[in-house]
């Protein structure tokens, strides 16, 4: 597995990690079951501290991405039900919160469009 951290990048460190791997995951360069480095392990490799890896870990454990067994180390997840689910799950938790709050299906939805510009820029 190759990452590369770009000091220079606004973007903070432990997101470059997160995100470099969730596309290797998503495009099947890591195979499902592949056992991670450890964290002290890529943080060595990488110039970073434990704990900037440490967090990138627990966030792609929360984003489905992969799986943590204790001692047994970390391994990527089969994603891709999981991460249309997770999707489907928050999308739906949205929309009962903009109904609850009154706005209409047009506001919901720009308020949807805004937020994916910035997440997709």
């Amino acid at each position: 597995m190759h990452l590369v951290i770009d000091a220079q990048s606004p973007v903070p460190p432990y997101e470059q990690v997160r995100a470099q791997i969730a596309a290797l995951a998503r495009a099947g360069e890591l195979p499902v079951g592949l056992k991670l480095p450890t964290v002290r392990a890529l943080a060595e490799q990488l110039g970073l501290a434990a704990n900037t890896v440490a967090r990138a870990y627990r966030e792609l454990e929360a984003d489905g991405v992969v799986e943590t067994h204790g001692r047994a180390g970390t391994t990527v997840a089969p994603t891709g039900d999981t991460a249309h689910r997770q999707a489907a799950t928050a999308a739906a938790e949205y929309a009962a919160r903009a109904a609850r709050l009154g706005l209409t299906h047009d506001e919901a939805l720009a308020a949807v469009v805004t937020a994916l510009g910035v997440a997709y820029r």
